[in-house]
């Protein structure tokens, strides 16, 4: 496989004789009671608050944790906060998580903030690193500010932002297992001294240790930052990405069997190809600051993305599918995807403080419209009924204990779901934080979101219309109860429209919540160690699953709750000692009793949701020392995921799994640093996600990787 052209144009244009300066940039500080602001930019929605301020949960996931890592997915980013589960990502094609066990739109990638703004809807593939200053996992009830979201939380993914007045650069080189060979730069240029440049840019090839799958992908991430006078910014931001990779529904587990296959054996058809995500977005942001602590931040983004390839897929209806009978024999769909997304979101808020007597407000007042056009062309041929004795060719069969790929002409996929979806909203929100004294705060807020969705159904000719409005409330309360304790509440209503329709071309209502949460923030050893411990419920109705049988629809599936707790904690021990601990507790569970339509399975109240664990545990410990006159570092870790439910209506679970990594670097010359992680050092037989006994994700064996990494 080969690099392509952009991208080797992108790593190798950067200049070596670039000195690095360490600047005073606004960002989160590791000290709770720092402001939230990042290179110089306001980050949307959050106002100048310090972290110990908010009353909600929010983990900080910096850069140096991601390299130190070797993480170069978000997928393998949200591994390090034990409140986000993974959840079935398309064939490995689009991003998908839960936050406190609520997931989202199944059929859609899970969204996310990227610099504020709602993004990562689209099939641009699965986010790449590159490019981001840090990953803020935003737990709890925010709905009242960001709305459209999950009650469980948002990611925010904060990019690396053009460094007025700063020259400064590095590259990096990385190789790793299954022949994985990575490039990526980041130059920063002061053009004069008020225009600064940033360029980012990787490029990735790979093989797997699933056979003849094989991935390439590169990207394009600058940013420039423009000063208009001492207190107005402009920044511009562009994504341009690309990915090709097989389509991979991963093994199939019979009778609980989970040796049923080796879990490199790749069930697809080679012949069937790549599919190709590409992505295209634009973000431009101005901010202002007036004086006496008030500010205006603007912007307006655009992004669209790409999707389309062919696969052969397990059939998964039982009576199609003769693997059940002789255990061998695998009958499939051959599918084909064209989606086509296009986002658009334009915002704007105030922020600034003021005092009534001797209650000082701190309040933020904006408002923002959103509107996402989703095209969906699905086209699937299937086998024909077991009953009927169809011939193997027919079946579309692969032996899966001794598999021939090639062996018969590819079927032609025929149209299933030709779609368009328009949903468009438009928001307005208010919050003040109110001192009531030196060591009480309470939080009162709301927004107004008035949304529609068109859903126009090309095969059917069948358009569907529906609109609605809604307040969603949010008020919290922080105490100082000590110097290192603050002790804090919150409640909040949301909700999200539910795009699409079920297969006769029905809206559904869309899903309301209902969440509240309490618990304390600490800070310890003199800002040392900062954490959070987290008590939370969320409840939430007209929750829906995807429709099985009718691929790009959902059915609905009622209620469902979700309780648990929480502890984050992480900072610099003595010794100089670094570390981190993220454990999760969650208990989520369907509240509604529900026949599913196509195969008949009943899901009762208790149930638990799909690849949901229980509990969670990710921490990692590591220490900085010197080998004569270089710098050095070593550390390790240790991930365990509990048991969760693998297919919705079944008693189909994943086993828990514990994994654990070693990760270490050392100052080789003044700019140069060697890294190097293995991950399942152990090389644990592990399972990432699943949708169906016959759709199961395996996950990574050992995994080493190595980089070089030159600053300038």
């Amino acid at each position: 496989m080969s690099v392509s052209a952009p991208a080797i144009t992108i790593l190798l244009a950067f200049p070596a004789s670039l000195t690095a300066q360490d600047i005073e940039i606004e960002g989160v500080a590791e000290d709770q009671d720092d402001p939230i602001l990042v290179t110089g930019v306001r980050q949307a929605y959050r106002g100048d608050f310090a972290l110990s301020e908010i009353p909600q949960s929010i983990d900080i996931i910096e850069e140096n944790t991601l390299t130190e890592n070797g993480i170069v997915r978000l997928v393998d980013v949200l591994d390090l906060n034990a409140s986000v589960a993974r959840q079935n990502t398309l064939g490995g094609l689009f991003d998908a998580f839960a936050v406190r066990g609520f997931a989202g739109d199944e059929n859609i990638p899970t969204g996310y903030l990227v610099n504020g703004f709602n993004g990562g809807r689209g099939f641009g593939g699965q986010r790449d690193t590159a490019g981001i200053e840090r990953i803020e996992v935003l737990k709890g009830p925010s709905a009242a500010l960001f709305g459209r979201g999950e009650p469980g939380g948002t990611i925010n993914l904060v990019t690396k932002q053009a460094r007025i007045g700063d020259t400064f650069g590095n590259v990096a080189i990385q190789y790793g297992s299954f022949d994985r060979l990575r490039s990526e730069a980041d130059l920063n240029l002061a053009v004069t001294d008020n225009v600064s440049v940033r360029l980012i840019g990787y490029a990735e090839d790979a093989d797997s240790f699933r056979e003849t799958v094989e991935e390439t992908r590169w990207g394009f991430l600058p940013s420039i930052g423009v000063a208009l006078g001492e207190n107005t910014r402009l920044t511009y931001d562009l994504e341009k990405t690309r990915v090709e990779v097989p389509f991979d529904r991963g093994i199939v587990v019979l009778n609980n069997d989970f040796d049923t296959v080796p879990r490199e054996r790749f069930l697809g058809e080679p012949g069937d190809g790549d599919h190709v995500a590409r992505a295209e977005g634009h973000q431009l942001r101005l901010q202002h600051d007036f004086g006496n602590n008030w500010s205006a931040l603007v912007g307006a983004s655009i992004r669209d993305t790409l999707l389309t390839g062919v696969s052969s897929d397990p059939e998964l209806a039982t009576t199609r599918q003769p693997i059940f009978t002789d255990g061998r024999s695998l009958s499939r769909q051959r599918r084909s995807r064209l989606y086509d997304s296009q986002q658009i979101v334009v915002r704007g808020e105030i922020s600034g403080e003021f005092n009534t007597g001797s209650l000082k407000h701190r309040v933020l007042i904006g408002a923002d419209y959103d509107e996402f056009e989703n095209f969906q062309d699905f086209r699937r041929v299937r086998p024909p009924s077991v009953a009927s004795s169809p011939s193997e060719q027919a079946a579309y069969i692969i032996d899966i204990l001794d598999p021939v790929y090639g062996r018969f002409p590819l079927p032609t996929p025929l149209p299933q779901n030709n779609r368009l979806d328009v949903q468009e909203s438009f928001g307005f929100f208010v919050q003040d934080q109110i001192e009531l004294t030196d060591r009480l705060q309470i939080r009162l807020g709301a927004r107004y979101d008035d949304f529609s969705l068109r859903t126009e159904n090309n095969i059917t000719g069948v358009t569907s219309d529906r609109s609605d409005n809604r307040i969603s409330p949010q008020a919290g309360i922080v105490f100082e109860l000590s110097d290192p304790i603050k002790l804090y509440a919150a409640y909040s209503e949301g909700f999200r429209a539910n795009i699409g329709t079920d297969v006769s071309g029905v809206i559904f209502d869309p899903e309301t919540s209902r969440s509240i949460e309490a618990g304390a923030k600490l800070t310890l050893l003199d800002g040392a160690v900062t954490g959070t411990f987290t008590l939370f419920q969320l409840d939430k109705d007209n929750v829906l699953a995807s429709d099985i049988n009718n691929p790009g629809f959902s059915v609905a599936i009622g209620e469902a709750r979700s309780r648990g707790i929480e502890l984050d904690l992480n900072g610099r021990l003595p010794s100089d000692f670094e570390f981190l601990l993220s454990y999760a507790y969650v208990d989520a569970e369907s509240r509604s009793s529900v026949l599913d339509p196509n195969f008949s399975f009943v899901i009762e109240p208790g149930d638990p949701l799909i690849n949901i664990p229980d509990h969670t545990l990710n921490a990692q410990v590591s220490k900085r020392f010197n080998i004569g006159e270089r710098e050095a570092m070593l550390g390790g870790g240790v991930q365990h995921v509990g048991e969760r439910l693998g297919a919705t209506g079944t008693d189909f679970f994943l086993p828990d799994h514990t994994l654990f990594r070693v990760f270490g670097e050392i100052e080789l010359f003044d700019g140069m640093l060697l890294n190097g992680s293995v991950t399942n050092l152990f090389d644990t037989d592990w399972f990432a996600n699943s949708y169906s006994s016959l759709w199961v994700i395996p996950g990574a064996p050992r995994t080493a990787t190595v980089s070089l990494q030159f600053t300038f």
